[in-house]
């Protein structure tokens, strides 16, 4: 299958890459920066340059693949107007054109974020969503824009708190988790299942506009991920801003329709093999 990767520089994208190269696709990454992209992926993909918010650099980019993987988003950090313009109008720009290209499928990746406040239950793909910051509320946006599009084969995997395969992610989260309450659960999931659960995805008979929760079958606690880096636990003392946070993904629909199985279920696996 002929692949087109957007985000293929960041966290999820670039080891995604890795991944899909590794199961026998070809890959294309549409990209601002050729040679950074080039010196990070290798010569085995694809690439093309464009930029979400520019739509008549995309038709090149879809052109001739059978399915696309959109990763890019903006994400810690932007405004509102940020997040709009890269993950709710740079998703319709990439998506418009997959139509027009008649592009085999669209996987978007989404976040268990778009869930908002829960109050840690357990969360499934047909409970209602109310998030508060910019990010998941540009990509509940986005998701709601794609699911309403005829004539695109639209799938939405709403990924979880993405770690491992040498993503300093748990590290550099540390600082904005440390006044949050320390037996806050926390849903996550490695990267080596985020790119199998991408991957069957793609090749999947499943009905399209479907939505999947990807995540680990364990949830630790805020204690357990701290200690999994050699930190102490978070303090808890901004419980408020932590309750934003205080989700967890139910992922029993993407094991039973796709037969999904993580690779490393718990935090601690993933330690105990040296793949965080």
């Amino acid at each position: 299958m002929k692949v087109l990767v957007t985000g293929a520089t960041g966290k999820v994208g670039s080891r995604l890459v890795k991944r899909l190269i590794e199961h026998g696709e070809q890959v294309r990454a549409l990209v601002r920066d050729e040679k950074r992209a080039g010196d990070m992926l290798g010569d085995q993909v694809e690439l093309v340059k464009g930029d979400l918010l520019e739509p008549d650099s995309l038709p090149e980019a879809v052109e001739g693949v059978d399915a696309v993987v959109h990763c890019a988003a903006f994400f810690r950090g932007a405004t509102d107007e940020q997040a709009h313009a890269t993950n709710d109008l740079g998703t319709r720009h990439l998506a418009e054109a997959s139509k027009n290209a008649s592009v085999g499928r669209f996987v978007f990746t989404s976040t268990g974020l778009v869930y908002g406040p829960k109050g840690g239950a357990q969360t499934g793909e047909e409970d209602s969503c109310a998030p508060v910051d910019a990010y998941p509320v540009s990509k509940l946006a986005a998701e709601k824009m794609l699911l309403s599009m005829d004539g695109l084969d639209v799938r939405v995997l709403r990924l979880p708190f993405v770690y491992g395969a040498g993503d300093p992610h748990i590290n550099e989260v540390l600082p904005f988790m440390r006044k949050f309450p320390a037996d806050m659960r926390m849903s996550l999931g490695h990267h080596d299942d985020v790119a199998q659960a991408v991957v069957r995805m793609l090749h999947a008979k499943t009905p399209k506009h479907r939505i999947y929760n990807v995540v680990d079958d364990e949830d630790p606690d805020l204690a357990t991920l701290f200690k999994a880096v050699g930190e102490l636990p978070p303090d808890g003392s901004d419980a408020e801003r932590a309750r934003i946070f205080n989700v967890r993904m139910d992922g029993r629909r993407i094991r039973e329709d796709l037969g999904f199985s993580p690779v490393f279920p718990r935090l601690r696996d993933a330690v105990e093999a040296g793949a965080l």
